[in-house]
Formats: C-alpha cells, sequence, structure tokens
C-alpha cells in the first residue's frame, strides 16, 4: 500500500518562497500518478499540480507560472516549489498518489487518488 507524508509548510510573507516534500513508499506498480491539493477553511479542495510517472506535469491555472512540482525518484520525493506566494494560497496542502491507471487521465480534475498524506499548512500573510 502507497504511504505519502508531507513536510515543509510554514508560514510566510507574500511574494515569498516555500518548498513542500512528500516522502512516498510502498507502490507496486510503474503507472503512477501524484499530485498536490490544497484546502482553505469553508472552501471546496482543489488539485494544484500533478506529475505522472512519464514526467508530464498538469498545473490549475492559478498557480501556473510560480509553482512547479517535481519528483526524485532516487529518493522516492515529490516536491513542490512554490514561488511569489499571495494570500489566497493559504490552506492545508496535501500530496496524493494513485497508480495502475492510464496515465491519461492523470490531471488535477481527477479524482481517483486512493492514497493521501496527512497535510501540511501553508500560510502566506499579507
Amino acid at each position: 500500500q502507497v504511504q505519502l507524508v508531507e513536510s515543509g509548510g510554514g508560514s510566510v510573507q507574500a511574494g515569498g518562497s516555500l518548498r513542500l516534500s512528500c516522502a512516498v513508499s510502498g507502490w507496486t506498480y510503474s503507472t503512477r500518478c501524484l499530485g498536490w491539493f490544497r484546502q482553505a477553511p469553508g472552501k471546496e479542495r482543489e488539485g494544484v499540480a500533478t506529475i505522472d510517472s512519464d514526467g508530464d506535469t498538469n498545473y490549475a491555472d492559478s498557480v501556473k507560472g510560480r509553482f512547479t512540482i517535481s519528483q526524485d525518484n532516487a529518493k522516492n520525493t515529490l516536491y513542490l516549489q512554490m514561488n511569489s506566494l499571495k494570500p489566497e494560497d493559504t490552506g492545508m496542502y496535501y500530496c496524493a498518489a494513485q497508480e495502475g491507471i492510464p496515465l491519461f487521465v492523470c490531471g488535477t480534475s481527477y479524482d481517483g487518488f486512493a492514497y493521501w498524506g496527512q497535510g501540511t499548512q501553508v500560510t502566506a500573510t499579507s
């Protein structure tokens, strides 16, 4: 069973940067989809960015050009580099994973992620 553990959240001023990490273990299949999601108080969870096992990425329009998702397969770690943070980026950030699926479904609108981390808080203050 896939397990995920996030780290790297915190509080920064607007315009600052943070990098989130997600340690991933327990893969069974070679076709994989990994993603970052966020949820602000009183709002629905939204997909932020995804990356598949071919390295193809997908971003929400609200973060394009500011956030970068990447993976280090040697370290079994997923990253989210967040630059130019805005107050509206504040929320709980979760990494998610799914495996054994056709890679064309991997994207920020995919709702079939089976594995989730515990979440890490990101706060950008104005």
